[in-house]
């Protein structure tokens, strides 16, 4: 039954559908919010005045998806995690599968990002071009067991096209991933270009950069 609702809802114009989706399932959608046709279904959903998902996107698995002012999420994204009743990863019960977008953050079009553990993508940050990865979970070789990890993209930062990133990593505030990058660990220091496979420091950013201080997060 919950299958046929959410199928005829996600048929709706977006007018009919939002009155809808916060009816059946309690979602917290603002009237300046936006959604094309796709399959939009985490357990939890905060949009703020501003946010936009865009056409083909799926959403589903997650125990929440929070967008806040003006982020947007672009065109044919799959956006996955393992909710919490599931059977898998009975050893990680303190996993948290939600996606967060700070104000003015942004995912463009056709990525894959994996939220069994939480994916935080900080304010005015995008993560730019197509086809990039985002996995916080994978296999634990030694004990023969799934585990995941989360993932936290600080403010301001610029994630190139291509990129990977894997459970536990962390991009500070005010960085650049490069194109065709892995990220597989924390890093802490800001105003660097971080790129390579793994992705190691590659130099110094200047503070000055406009993109570290736009007011709006869309680039023309």
């Amino acid at each position: 039954m919950k299958f046929i609702i959410r199928f005829f809802i996600a048929m709706m114009p977006w007018l009919i559908r939002r009155p809808l989706l916060i009816y059946f399932f309690g979602y917290v959608i603002h009237e300046k919010a936006s959604m094309g046709w796709g399959w939009v279904f985490p357990k939890k959903l905060r949009m703020e005045a501003g946010s936009r998902i865009d056409h083909g996107t799926v959403v589903k698995g997650l125990e929440e998806l929070t967008m806040e002012e003006n982020a947007y999420i672009g065109r044919l994204n799959w956006i996955t995690g393992e909710p919490m009743e599931s059977n898998a990863f009975l050893s990680e019960r303190q996993r948290n599968p939600k996606l967060i977008l700070e104000k003015e953050a942004a995912i463009t079009n056709r990525h894959l990002i994996d939220c069994t553990d939480e994916v935080l993508i900080g304010a005015f940050s995008t993560v730019a071009g197509f086809r990039s990865q985002i996995l916080t979970h994978s296999i634990n070789l030694h004990e023969s067991r799934q585990e995941c990890h989360s993932i936290s993209i600080g403010s301001y930062c610029f994630i190139g096209t291509g990129v990977i990133i894997l459970g536990g990593a962390k991009l500070p505030d005010y960085s650049v991933l490069g194109a065709g990058a892995v990220l597989n660990k924390k890093f802490e220091q800001s105003y660097r270009l971080y790129a390579g496979v793994p992705a190691r420091e590659i130099q110094l950013l200047e503070g000055d950069k406009k993109y570290f201080s736009r007011k709006i997060g869309y680039v023309d």
